[in-house]
């Protein structure tokens, strides 16, 4: 089969296409022949080594954590129904919390019979792709940040593919939100998505601009993190809450708990979220059909073939990507 691998720690020029021999599904699971594969922010870390302290992979190894495509073949213990079906599904190695974000850039994709979601038929594999780890998180993240009515919500990396859904559902829950993205293109997404203001964090003081235009905001969705998310804190009023998932401005926020919890500030982040006993492949299942009833619009900035995968990691680096990236197979 044709894959995409990263030979070695680097630039996204360290990613090359060539052949593999044919994965075969093992114990529950199945074999899943790809349409698309999700390009992760964390896929470029995990090229360039950076994420080696916290994923321990070591090249040669083929990325990607998530897939959307049809079931070509079963594995023992497996129900032969499942073949020919439509499903979007994390990899076999992928995992909540733990496991490795690897196998998907593949026309061949391994993956556990118990995280398939079937697609509806409303929705095309790229659309699934680009839901299968944004949809579940971004539901988990709202049930848990419980946005109110009335309420003021900062969506940080509001461009992005999970900044795009939280916009979406922090609206649909009456609350009010202010999206904070870098550049024009990101900023109109985000009102044409339901932002009642946007910001632009590139811009000095822009976390005091929000205080002065909402008073202070309640909750703190924050997937930029680095200076970005550390910066959040000061729009946060008393008794609010900062729920940091993100890192795509290099590093999770550098907040101190205790200081948070000195200005009456909630400090809550991914592991926070993560905990067992959530049902994610149901979130994935709700996620998918909320796109499907037109509720929810997942939003795919940008697709590349699977050859052109360096380029994609490019776009997301260079911080020109808008949704969700993904590849097509």
């Amino acid at each position: 089969m044709r894959v995409v691998q990263a030979k070695e720690f680097g630039g996204p020029e360290v990613l090359s296409v060539g052949e593999l021999p044919d994965p075969v599904a093992g114990d529950g699971e199945v074999l899943v022949r790809v349409g698309a594969a999700d390009v992760m922010f964390l896929d470029t870390m995990m090229r360039s080594g950076w994420a080696a302290a916290f994923f321990p992979v070591q090249p040669p190894f083929v990325p990607g954590g998530a897939i959307a495509g049809t079931v070509e073949a079963v594995g023992p213990g497996v129900d032969a129904a499942w073949i020919g079906r439509r499903v979007a599904t994390p990899t076999a190695d992928s995992g909540i919390g733990g496991g490795l974000p690897i196998g998907g850039y593949a026309e061949l994709a391994r993956a556990k019979v118990e995280t398939l979601a079937v697609i509806p038929e409303e929705l095309s594999f790229v659309q699934a792709a680009a839901l299968a780890h944004d949809g579940r998180t971004a539901l988990a993240v709202i049930e848990r940040a419980d946005p109110r009515p009335g309420q003021w919500v900062l969506v940080t990396a509001a461009g992005g593919g999970l900044g795009t859904l939280f916009v979406q559902l922090a609206k649909a829950a009456g609350a009010r939100v202010i999206a904070a993205a870098r550049g024009t293109a990101k900023l109109e997404l985000a009102q044409r998505l339901g932002a009642d203001i946007v910001v632009d964090y590139s811009v000095a003081g822009w976390a005091d601009t929000v205080r002065e235009k909402t008073g202070g905001v309640q909750t703190v969705l924050d997937g930029a993190g680095g200076d970005i998310g550390s910066a959040a804190l000061g729009a946060i009023t008393s008794g609010g809450t900062l729920l940091a998932y993100g890192n795509s401005a290099g590093g999770f926020a550098a907040v101190d708990a205790e200081t948070a919890a000195a200005q009456g500030i909630t400090l809550l982040t991914l592991f926070d979220i993560t905990a067992p006993g959530i049902d994610w492949l149901d979130l994935h299942e709700r996620a998918q059909r909320e796109v499907a009833a037109g509720r929810l619009e997942v939003v795919v900035g940008q697709t590349f073939p699977l050859a052109e995968a360096a380029a994609a990691h490019t776009a997301i680096g260079d911080r020109r990507a808008v949704g969700r990236t993904i590849l097509t197979v």
